[in-house]
């Protein structure tokens, strides 16, 4: 392996390993390993291992916007100097997905559709069963389809998948494409 790129979880792992697929990339046979951390909490472990003071890899990544000082908690132990804004991570290739992959994947799709594809893969009783309950009657649809993508479910991985399928080629949430095109 010549780079790695970290995230937070599988959901992140499928979604990039699918968009690089699709742009007809293999990441394995390019050396690129697109790891896994389960959770942002494990960062700095993680940027230590895989970067200068472990394997020595050319390193990028992509995090949450809730999950930003984890990054920049790791990269400045890893022996980064990280500025103080989220724009100065990615001169380190490090980019924010706001406020997540499912809200990126969601908006860059339509809400709209991304119903219809929750409907056609049988998933709409679930879904309006969540649009019921007290805490979500008032949210967006947005925010419902969020919290549905993004539960745990065990259906993440399958979802950010899919979405990215869907994704029109010009409407690629930039943090996804940005850190493909880091590498």
């Amino acid at each position: 392996m010549r780079a790695a790129i970290l995230v937070e979880g599988v959901s992140d792992q499928a979604a990039l390993c699918a968009l690089a697929l699709r742009r007809g990339r293999d990441l394995a046979a390019e050396g690129i390993e697109v790891v896994a951390m389960d959770g942002a909490t494990n960062a700095a472990r993680y940027l230590h291992d895989y970067g200068p003071q472990g394997r020595g890899l050319v390193l990028a990544g992509l995090f949450d916007e809730a999950e930003e000082r984890f990054f920049r908690l790791g990269l400045e132990r890893a022996g980064f100097d990280p500025g103080p804004k989220t724009e100065d991570l990615e001169e380190f290739g490090f980019f924010v997905c706001r406020a997540d992959l499912e809200d990126e994947l969601i908006r860059a799709v339509g809400a709209e559709e991304v119903l219809r594809l929750v409907i056609a893969e049988g998933g709409e009783r679930s879904f309006r069963t969540l649009q019921r309950q007290p805490a979500m009657r008032d949210k967006s649809l947005v925010h419902q389809l969020r919290r549905m993508m993004g539960g745990r479910s065990g259906g993440k991985e399958r979802w950010a998948r899919l979405l990215v399928e869907m994704v029109p080629s010009d409407q690629v949430p930039y943090p996804l494409d940005a850190v493909l095109a880091r590498l």
